[in-house]
């Protein structure tokens, strides 16, 4: 093993590290070892796989730490990987010196208003555990073109940038896992101008990842626990599974928990995406989609919101199901609000409002503006004002088999549902309505009760 203080490094948190661990990495036997210390560096820590075989860097089960104390990351990792996923692709040199570079059990803080974690590019099987990173600008960087990527038991925590930043990225197969990705002032994982193909986000905790929670001190950027950004030309995100996280924020001004925003005239379709098993709380929008087709919102609970628990906008071929939508402060809202959608499903979900006037924003619990096609079937509204479901310029709207109640001493509900605005083939029937249905004629509403 290359001891690092075998070539040099003194570790005492002051003498400048940089030459004596960069001796270790080109001149060492490919295992990195930091014994327990502060060391510092003031440029990054360049790792050509090609030339120097495959690496293994140990921090001595967490007991090291990297200082960075200069602009850029603390460690580039350099690979030459042009294939794909599929060994075929993979050329032999690449499975000999390059595949699976191995971080574990090291801490990185950044000294610098500039320094980041790691950057990798090029690199196939690469894997971080029990890493973490703090005080950096970007956690771990991911550009150009990477494959396999494992994230699993790290620590990205209170970073100036992105905790997990994707940019200008070729990406398959990576998966994010049981790790805490928490108080980054840009987000916990961001994904722009990118190929993203298999990406798994799974038991992990993401949480105030917004400046007035991290920085208060710093003016205020719109940002997302997860974000997902395909609008530039060429990017893309295909088979994304957001399962079984904490997701949870401060509520910042355009904040979201999650926010995906999608290219909807695309060549190639987007979607493939599954978002299940998630608390999610405590932002603007708690869930916004915005282009999307395909999503799959399921057995959520989605929870407190100054605007909305859940915004559509312009999708297609939304599965939304058995999610439980809730405030759970007086000061916080609930609801959610389709736009310009089409073709999606709304089942088997609870809508509630404590409040006894209803919403600050006015909203009622279901909002639809310029829809058609759209199935809300087996849903509880309760306490919702002005209206349960709420139907603006909407057409061939199904409403059947939900219950809509006002359980207030003194009901404040004006109805229990609105049909307003030009519209055809909506129809409710088989519904439990504690109030009346507000319809205008010209909003082509039948009733089958």
């Amino acid at each position: 093993m290359s001891n690092v203080k075998n070539f040099g490094a003194t570790g005492d948190g002051q003498t400048d590290d940089t030459e004596s661990i960069q001796h270790a990495i080109n001149d060492g036997d490919g295992m990195l070892v930091f014994p327990k210390g502060t060391y510092r560096i003031i440029r990054p820590l360049e790792i050509p796989l090609k030339e120097l075989g495959p690496l293994g860097i140990s921090g001595s089960i967490g007991t090291a730490t990297i200082v960075m104390d200069g602009p850029g990351p603390a460690f580039r990792l350099l690979g030459n990987h042009g294939g794909t996923g599929d060994p075929g692709s993979v050329k032999p040199a690449t499975w000999h010196s390059e595949r699976m570079p191995t971080v574990r059990d090291i801490a990185i803080e950044g000294g610098h208003k500039e320094a980041d974690g790691f950057e990798l590019t090029g690199t196939m099987q690469a894997i971080f555990e029990g890493v973490m990173i703090r005080h950096v600008r970007h956690g771990i960087h991911l550009v150009k073109r990477n494959r396999n990527i494992q994230i699993v038991n790290c620590h990205i925590y209170h970073n100036r940038g992105v905790g997990i930043f994707m940019e200008d990225l070729n990406l398959h197969q990576v998966n994010i896992a049981n790790s805490h990705i928490s108080y980054n002032r840009l987000g916990g994982i961001r994904i722009e101008r990118s190929e993203i193909r298999n990406l798994q986000i799974t038991g992990n905790d993401i949480e105030y990842n917004n400046t007035p929670r991290s920085f208060p001190e710093l003016p205020n950027e719109p940002t997302a626990e997860i974000w997902i950004d395909t609008t530039a030309e060429g990017a893309s995100v295909n088979e994304i599974t957001i399962v079984s996280n904490t997701i949870q924020a401060t509520n910042s001004k355009e904040g979201r928990n999650i926010r995906i925003m999608e290219k909807r005239n695309s060549s190639r379709p987007p979607g493939l995406i599954t978002i299940t098993g998630n608390i999610i709380g405590s932002q603007e929008t708690n869930v916004h989609l915005s282009g999307c087709y395909g999503v799959s919102l399921t057995g959520n609970s989605i929870y407190s919101c100054s605007h909305r628990n859940l915004l559509i906008e312009d999708s297609r071929l939304m599965t939304i199901g058995s999610n439980n939508f809730r405030r759970h402060t007086e000061k916080a809202g609930t609801g959610v609000r389709l736009i310009d959608s089409q073709d999606c499903t709304i089942s088997g979900c609870t809508f509630h409002d404590e409040a006894l006037e209803g919403q600050k924003s006015g909203a009622s619990l279901l909002e639809l503006e310029h829809c058609q096609r759209i199935t809300v079937t087996g849903c509880t509204f309760s306490d919702g004002v002005p209206y349960g479901i709420d139907a603006l310029n909407c057409s061939d709207v199904l409403v059947t088999g939900c219950t809509i109640a006002d359980t207030r001493e003194t009901p404040r509900a004006e109805a229990a549902i609105r049909f307003k605005g030009k519209g055809s083939g909506n129809l409710i029937a088989s519904c439990a309505l504690h109030g009346d249905v507000s319809n205008e004629p010209s909003a082509g509403l039948s009733q089958n009760q």
